[in-house]
């Protein structure tokens, strides 16, 4: 049994097609989920048009919050990759359409 598992999650109305280890899907999804979630919630707050914008304030809530509250989130060299991981594989996908 292959320990990769091909995913579609959707953001802002868009499907972004993800290939990703088995374990991580759970986490994944949960952060797809909160990823819409802000973008929504920004959306109800805010006269934006571009959602783009509303998926660059979310990143920039998510970062701050690691910078200023999470030190030991920071030092979690796993935490690090993984974030890294699916910022390379939306990057990749994004750059293919």
């Amino acid at each position: 049994m292959s320990d990769q598992l091909s995913i579609k999650i959707t953001i802002a109305d868009r499907s972004y097609p993800l290939t990703i280890k088995r374990e991580e899907e759970e986490g994944v999804r949960k952060a797809a989920k909160m990823i819409s979630d802000n973008v929504n919630d920004l959306l109800s707050k805010y006269a934006v048009k571009d959602k783009q914008d509303l998926i660059a304030m979310t990143a920039l809530q998510y970062a701050s919050q690691i910078v200023q509250g999470n030190a030991n989130t920071l030092g979690d060299d796993s935490v690090t990759e993984h974030l890294q991981s699916i910022e390379d594989q939306l990057s990749e996908y994004l750059e293919s359409i």
